[in-house]
């Protein structure tokens, strides 16, 4: 069963960076692709980027092209989303997920951390 704590939320100023932390503290986290992905108030939970299981793909939407980077440490067994130039209309909450190839299908999600940029 992967089980996914995600860290590194919080409140910053627009063009700042932070960088989002999510540990599995599972066994199965190498046989997944892993995804990050959010949901601000009011709106549906958006696919923001993913990671393939070999670490070697990557894909992201394309409101966070350029300035968002996923990577993955299997010696840690955690996938980070590195976020740079904040904007706004970023905020949400941000959830890891370990997901099928197309990255999109998730088969497990974790329980969230919020992000907050203020202009």
């Amino acid at each position: 069963q992967v089980q996914l704590v995600e860290s590194g939320g919080g409140l910053v100023q627009a063009g700042d960076s932070l960088r989002l932390s999510c540990a599995d503290s599972g066994r199965t986290f190498s046989g997944y692709a892993m995804g990050w992905f959010r949901q601000a108030p009011g709106k549906e939970r958006e696919f923001v980027a993913g990671v393939s299981w070999s670490g070697e793909s990557t894909s992201y939407a394309d409101s966070v092209k350029g300035r968002f980077s996923i990577s993955r440490d299997y010696a840690k067994s955690t996938v980070y989303l590195q976020m740079n130039s904040l904007k706004p209309e970023d905020t949400a909450v941000y959830y890891c997920a370990a997901v099928r190839r197309d990255y999109k299908s998730v088969d497990f999600w974790g329980k969230g951390t919020l992000v907050t940029v203020s202009s």
